[in-house]
């Protein structure tokens, strides 16, 4: 058998043809063309020094403006966040692919954004951290994918993702598909609402369609006097309303954590505030699917607290510090308040009791007696919602008088407003127990949780007052008439207000109508609910089937 060299056959082995086989013709010095090969030791060293400039940044004099500036480097940020040496970066080497406008000659690595995932105590989180010193931090394609693929790994791996914000909003040069860009991101938050936690710490500007990003987050840290959110800039307000007024004045954190609640905390520097991120992650799951993380505590589950006694005043009319209640019952007298500074008439508060996780949710006589309102309806609402997507048992503390009435409040919607808290109690799942200190009258007593909207476990001090309205205001509409007739009519007033209070609100009356199942000493408070929290550790709620319900907005 003849074998043409240019045939297929020849291109087979000698065993599948019998033919010998022809000798190998020598490999040539290199591949191609006459430039040697480099070694893998070299090529590795060109490696660690590129890794190494990517670490280091742009010119050393963008990290000393930054630093001038009060703020610290990105990856200065993400040091103090994990825990040493866990970090692991993902697409450092990447860079935009924009023409025009002079792009061309700067594609730095790395695209202005730092992404990737580490330990917090020992947990798994990822993040995304602007970097200011490129671009400014501005949003182009490459920066905006590569937090994309980050929101997607946190949601995939079911670990909280925390978002550094440092940037000056779209990059200009890059046109809608910066756009775009945001476009994703807002779709991830949505899709991962309630399933891993989101957190943003806003580090410097946060402006335009960048800030509805942190808005659509579960929580938002900020630090003062250099860190601001708004949608449009102190000069766009000045020409179109004519008012001067500064970034700081306009979106900086006090306005944001105490006027306009879009912010729940705010720190004096960034080290206080990603030590307090830190924080707020050992007390959240990981995601939806998990239990808030348990530890041993030194606080005995048995601790009575009889200070509470004298704490709390008897007299509905006497101001008191709720938190002090909240330190009295929580493992080593230890809670981390959300919204401190906003609508101060609630405290919500995450603590810890017996070494579980829980959601606190009070009135807080000191401010506005209070009161329920509008500020105060949304910001419980939002931390039920919050606590119920995590797995979180709530704990309320009831000493309401009602809803703060007036015109401004009716005007401003506070039935809508009032009635997220509701909708929020009653489709909560978890653990629900609530407690009665004082008074608790009209719909506010309803929309704190009470039995009739589900509560789990109810329970009531000896000092509480649970009725449709105050004992005064009761008697003037029931015995209007009679108190108008009589020849005393403060004398019978005084008379029939005590008659009512004899027969409605006796601190047992609710009791005895099943509507709190116990009444306890204030010194058992602790104990009691240490014990309710332990029974109702595997609650179980079947869900009617819908795709989801249509809560007031």
């Amino acid at each position: 058998m003849t074998i043409v060299e240019d045939s297929p056959v020849a291109q087979l082995p000698a065993e599948v043809t019998g033919q010998p086989s022809a000798p190998a013709p020598a490999a040539p010095p290199y591949p191609t063309g006459d430039k040697p090969v480099r070694a893998t030791a070299d090529r590795v060293a060109d490696l660690v020094e590129l890794q190494e400039k990517v670490r280091r940044g742009p010119d050393p004099k963008a990290t000393e403006a930054q630093h001038t500036k009060g703020k610290l480097t990105a990856r200065e940020r993400i040091d103090l966040l994990f825990d040493e040496g866990t970090f692991t970066e993902v697409e450092g080497l990447r860079r935009h692919r924009a023409t025009g406008f002079g792009m061309e000659a700067k594609r730095p690595h790395s695209d202005g954004v730092i992404t990737g995932w580490g330990l917090v105590d020992g947990r798994e989180v990822f993040v995304y951290a602007h970097d200011f010193r490129i671009f400014g931090g501005a949003l182009g394609e490459a920066h905006a994918t590569k937090i994309h693929k980050i929101m997607d790994m946190a949601a995939a791996a079911g670990a909280p993702v925390v978002g550094l914000c440092d940037g000056a909003g779209a990059r200009i040069q890059e046109g809608v598909t910066a756009l775009a860009g945001y476009g994703g991101i807002f779709q991830r938050n949505v899709r991962n609402s309630g399933v891993i936690p989101q957190i943003s710490v806003i580090m410097g500007p946060c402006a335009g369609g960048a800030a509805y990003s942190p808005a659509l987050t579960d929580f938002v840290f900020m630090v003062r006097e250099t860190s601001q959110m708004f949608i449009t800039g102190p000069d766009v307000v000045q020409a179109v309303t004519g008012e001067r007024i500064t970034q700081n004045e306009l979106g900086g954190a006090d306005v944001h954590t105490g006027v306009s609640g879009v912010a729940q905390f705010a720190y004096d520097n960034e080290e206080e505030c990603l030590q307090e991120v830190r924080y707020l992650l050992s007390l959240l799951p990981a995601n939806n699917r998990e239990l808030p993380p348990r530890t041993g505590v030194d606080d005995p589950e048995d601790r009575r607290t009889d200070s509470l006694v004298d704490l709390v005043p008897a007299e509905r009319g006497r101001s008191y510090d709720m938190r002090r209640v909240i330190e009295e019952i929580a493992d080593d007298g230890e809670y981390f308040q959300v919204h401190e500074r906003w609508a101060g008439n609630v405290v919500c508060a995450l603590a810890r009791m017996g070494g579980q996780v829980v959601g606190i949710v009070a009135n807080q006589p000191s401010d506005l007696a209070g009161v329920l309102d509008i500020s105060s309806s949304e910001k419980a609402a939002r931390f039920v919602q919050f606590c119920d997507a995590f797995n979180i048992p709530l704990v309320t503390l009831v000493d309401v008088p009602g809803f703060l009435p007036g015109v401004d409040q009716e005007h401003g919607g506070v039935i809508r407003h009032g009635a997220k808290l509701l909708y929020a109690y009653c489709n909560a799942t978890v653990p629900r127990i609530s407690v009665v200190l004082r008074k608790a009258y009209g719909g506010a007593y309803i929309v704190m949780d009470s039995q009739s909207i589900g509560a789990d476990v109810t329970l009531a001090w000896p000092t509480n007052e649970i009725a449709v309205m105050g004992a005064e205001g009761a008697a003037n509409v029931i015995f209007r008439r009679e108190i108008a007739a009589s020849d005393d009519p403060e004398g019978t007033r005084a008379r029939l207000i005590e008659e009512y209070q004899d027969k409605l609100m006796h601190p047992y009356y609710a009791a005895e109508q099943g509507l709190v199942d116990d009444v306890i000493h204030p010194g058992e408070t602790r104990i009691k609910l240490i014990a309710a929290l332990k029974m109702l550790r595997a609650k179980y709620t079947a869900l009617p089937s819908r795709k989801h319900g249509n809560q007031p907005q």
